[in-house]
């Protein structure tokens, strides 16, 4: 299964999303705050991040770490947040764009455990395809 990346400011929202991705095997580690983020990505890069937006201090700060992680690591992001019901906005999928959204999915907050694993187990079939049993050895 794969290493994934939890990072969000909620730690009660952090460990239920993680536990849901552990329930389908997954190894996850939460990050609360960006600064650790940044440093736990340098020292082990995960096969996909689950990136909240807005973090105390810097509202932006998700995006700002999804355009890092676009251009360092090329790692899929799955941006889950609550920004739309926060900052007023509208984003949703249709949105994603290398300059603007840099991220492979979008979903708001809440999220239907069921959801969320899906949408990583088809984000880790689109960038692995041994995930998807192409391969045939590991």
């Amino acid at each position: 299964m794969a290493y994934l990346m939890v990072i969000d400011d909620e730690e009660d929202f952090a460990t239920l999303t993680a536990q849901a991705l552990r329930d389908d095997g997954h190894e996850v580690r939460i990050e609360l705050d960006l600064k650790s983020a940044a440093k736990s990505l340098k020292e082990r890069q995960p096969d996909a991040v689950i990136l909240d937006v807005m973090f105390p201090g810097d509202q932006a700060g998700g995006f700002k770490l999804a355009w890092k992680i676009r251009s360092e690591y090329h790692i899929p992001v799955l941006m889950l947040t609550a920004v739309n019901t926060e900052a007023h906005l509208n984003l949703d999928n249709k949105d994603i764009d290398t300059l603007w959204l840099p991220v492979a999915e979008f979903l708001e907050k809440p999220v239907v455990p069921d959801v969320l694993r899906n949408k990583v187990s088809s984000l880790l079939q689109e960038t692995d395809p041994c995930a998807a049993g192409a391969c045939t050895e590991r």
